[in-house]
């Protein structure tokens, strides 16, 4: 029993939620009269409710985040039904911007927008001792980071060995890209780095293997990001045979020689990098407020491409103002040519409080009015096209960034004229045509219509196209010979223990 229970929906069970253990750990004397209780999009309200109650508590407390807000609403809409005595307050980004147009926040009993690691615990006190407030919203107050408790010791033994754990060096960004909500950063704010470390140190000896960094700038500075890289390179050579995964989200333009000289040493699946390039269109980059040396990104990721063992998720977005088909197309294909292993195909969401919407009706900007707010037309691409584009981006990661189609995916790129982005778009075009879907298509089905394709649509020989498919068919796990003409596949098989299955298919390809 707990009279304060925080809780939200992840999006995956291997997600464990930082925003709740920074708010328990931060709960001073109310800390072990609190609990955590996460669930995974999916779960039924009627469920949710009958296990929030089961605790008893007084207050409970939602952290709403664009993935999950419908699902929440509805566990929301249900507890106040049966319980309209236990108090709910909601926190995060969702709710932390246009308050007043939310079905969440008129069924809440208070909200607090920003920063909540403080402000959450102050309102508690001020709910369950009195006076209660009478203003539903409240701001969150943002501290020094060096008042707040790190929250790393609530990773509990199910997190650390079946979970990713999210960590933070630093919060806030200095950039102001206007699709992005930390473009109301006024800049970036690091933890005490010693501190910071011992705690990783600790998670570490723990049994912790997969650390997930959500510093928007992690190697903003070089120093802290030397140190960083250093730790954990330390732990990866001590124990070759017990080896480290770290994610790190990073400025694609700032790469300095101190950290080419670290990441150059970490091993195969150890390090990945996100690098968010978004547009490579220099007006479109001048329109949305996003400073980016192009030429010196293409050369960093080249580079980390060339020299280092990482695997390289870069993140491009369609949908931005002013930017039409054939300047994202051109993106795509700069993108190709530098060869990371996977590139991430985003669609433009307006996400509450960024500052994007200013070019709403410049740009014909026209957006999903249900979560996740994804735009759906604009001036230069319109709805038709912007359908297309999302269904290639479905088929690019089930193709090419899954992996399994490593020695296949030469052949439906690299042949000129065409360009990549052409070849591919081509190749999204005819499966939703022949299946009219984008999820739910088997594997064995999709390595049938992708040999299909190359055979039918580009004209290339069945002995080249089944010897590409059998090099992959053995790469993701099957067994025995792959016959072209129909044969099913055996799922693949699962990643090898600690390295994410994507980064196994791409290390075991050669990429």
């Amino acid at each position: 029993m707990a009279a304060i229970l925080l809780s939200t929906l992840n999006a995956r069970y291997s997600h464990a939620s930082l925003g709740l253990r920074y708010l328990r750990a931060n709960m001073g004397p109310r800390r072990d009269d609190t609990q955590i209780m996460e669930f995974v999009l999916g779960v039924k309200a009627e469920v949710a409710v009958e296990r929030i109650l089961a605790a008893a508590p007084r207050v409970v407390g939602f952290g709403v985040y664009i993935w999950n807000v419908e699902e929440t609403t509805r566990i929301v809409a249900v507890l106040k039904a049966v319980a309209p005595h236990v108090t709910v307050v909601l926190g995060g980004p969702e709710v932390s911007f246009e308050t007043a147009e939310q079905r969440i926040c008129a069924l809440a009993d208070y909200v607090i927008t920003g920063w909540g690691d403080l402000s959450f615990a102050r309102l508690v006190d001020a709910i369950l001792d009195g006076p209660r407030p009478l203003m539903k919203v409240h701001a969150g107050v943002q501290p020094p980071l060096d008042q707040l408790v790190l929250p790393y010791d609530l990773y509990d033994a199910e997190d650390i060995a079946q979970r990713n754990l999210y960590v933070e060096a630093s919060r806030g960004c200095p950039f102001k890209c206007e699709f992005c909500l930390s473009a109301l950063d006024k800049t970036a704010w690091p933890f005490d780095l010693d501190a910071f470390l011992a705690h990783m140190d600790s998670l570490h000896r723990r049994g912790a293997r997969v650390f997930r960094f959500v510093d928007r700038t992690f190697n903003l500075n070089p120093r802290t990001g030397r140190a960083i890289l250093d730790f954990f390179l330390a732990r990866i050579e001590a124990a070759s045979d017990d080896p480290v995964f770290v994610h790190f989200e990073v400025v694609p333009d700032h790469l300095p020689d101190a950290l080419k000289e670290a990441i150059a040493r970490f091993p195969a699946g150890t390090l990945q990098f996100e690098i968010g390039i978004q547009t490579f269109d220099a007006e479109v980059q001048a329109r949305i407020s996003r400073r980016q040396d192009n030429r010196r990104a293409a050369e960093n990721i080249r580079w980390l491409r060339e020299h280092s063992r990482a695997h390289l998720h870069v993140d491009l977005i369609a949908g931005l103002p002013g930017e039409d088909l054939a300047s994202f197309a051109r993106g795509f294909d700069q993108l190709v040519a530098l060869g990371p292993h996977e590139i991430q195909v985003g669609i433009l969401k307006r996400l509450r409080g960024t500052p994007i919407i200013r070019h709403t009706d410049a740009y014909g900007m026209r957006y999903n009015p249900e979560p996740p707010y994804n735009v759906l037309s604009t001036a230069a691409i319109p709805f038709a096209d912007m359908q297309r584009i999302a269904r290639f981006a479905r088929y690019w990661d089930l193709i090419a960034n899954s992996g399994r189609f490593a020695a296949t995916l030469p052949l439906l790129l690299a042949r000129p004229p065409q360009s990549p982005f052409a070849r591919f778009m081509h190749l999204a075009d005819r499966l939703f045509a022949q299946g009219g879907q984008t999820h739910g298509i088997a594997m064995e089905r999709l390595f049938r219509l992708v040999g299909m394709h190359l055979v039918e649509g580009l004209g290339l020989s069945s002995a080249e196209v089944g010897a590409a498919l059998q090099k992959d068919y053995i790469t993701a796990g099957g067994k025995g010979s792959f016959e072209f003409a129909g044969a099913m596949l055996s799922a693949a098989r699962a990643a090898p223990a600690r390295l994410p299955r994507r980064q196994a298919r791409h290390a075991a390809s050669g990429g």
